[in-house]
């Protein structure tokens, strides 16, 4: 397994952050059986034929029709490299209600995050299940998660021994999973000490955590790395950072973070 390489990492950002346009891959809607009710899907499909390792995206908690290109671009970017990539919108129709910012409260979401994130995690076995069981399948599947979906993520990998890779951007371990994880697959958790939504320090933990369980780890600072990276309200950095260092994010290549990373889609 390579080890993470955070000049390969920040390149695949700045491909993922950029407005310009590129090939994008064709959606298909599917739908998974799961506990409670059903998981959607979108699936985009690599434009290659053979076995393909699998990448399932976690949304965060505004869900996936907050910012649809900035999820889009990943995907672009993912089957680019020949991985698969499944959109899951875990919430199911009872979750919906608790993260309208319009009606609900921040104390309200962080109760119930705390009752769902075992549920979520059992969503998101179960949507790894239908990926195996699928005829192009490599065998292998990772998991990318933002803010609410890094923790979704990182707790469903903590129990499903299926899961190949995990990257987290903006999150960490669920508290009443952590004390049970006995294992992690490798992992990256990117983040910035300027975040106000999810302390620095729970990206920190998750890392110390796979390292205790003897997994891959490695935390990427964006707020050493690069000085504009946002994402969804997460700030990697203060004013004093967005002042320096911009050459960091140009003339990159246009890999894939996930198969860059991880060696992700060799079987």
């Amino acid at each position: 397994m390579q080890s993470v390489n955070r000049r390969v990492v920040l390149g695949g950002l700045a491909a993922f952050s950029t407005t310009h346009p590129s090939r994008a891959a064709t959606a298909e809607n599917l739908s998974v059986a799961a506990d409670e009710e059903s998981v959607a899907l979108t699936r985009y499909a690599a434009d290659q034929t053979g076995k393909r390792a699998g990448i399932v995206v976690l949304h965060g908690s505004r869900g996936l029709e907050l910012k649809p290109r900035a999820y889009q671009r990943y995907a672009d970017a993912l089957t680019a490299a020949g991985i698969d990539v499944y959109l899951a919108r875990y919430f199911t129709t009872a979750d919906l209600p608790v993260f309208d910012p319009k009606t609900s409260t921040r104390q309200r979401r962080e109760a119930h995050e705390t009752e769902r994130f075992e549920g979520w995690a059992k969503r998101v076995s179960s949507v790894v299940t239908a990926i195996l069981a699928r005829p192009e399948s490599s065998g292998r599947v990772g998991l990318l998660g933002f803010s609410l979906g890094g923790f979704v993520a990182a707790g469903t990998a903590a129990g499903d021994d299926r899961i190949a890779a995990l990257a987290v951007l903006y999150g960490g371990m669920p508290d009443a999973m952590a004390a049970n994880t006995k294992r992690l697959p490798p992992l990256l958790e990117l983040h910035g000490d300027a975040d106000r939504n999810v302390p620095f320090a729970k990206g920190q933990e998750l890392v110390k955590l796979a390292d205790a369980v003897g997994s891959t780890a490695e935390q990427v600072d964006l707020s050493r790395q690069g000085p504009r990276f946002r994402f969804f309200g997460h700030r990697s950095c203060d004013r004093r950072c967005h002042r320096t260092g911009h050459a960091v994010f140009s003339g990159q290549a246009r890999k894939s973070l996930i198969s860059q990373i991880f060696d992700f889609a060799s079987p």
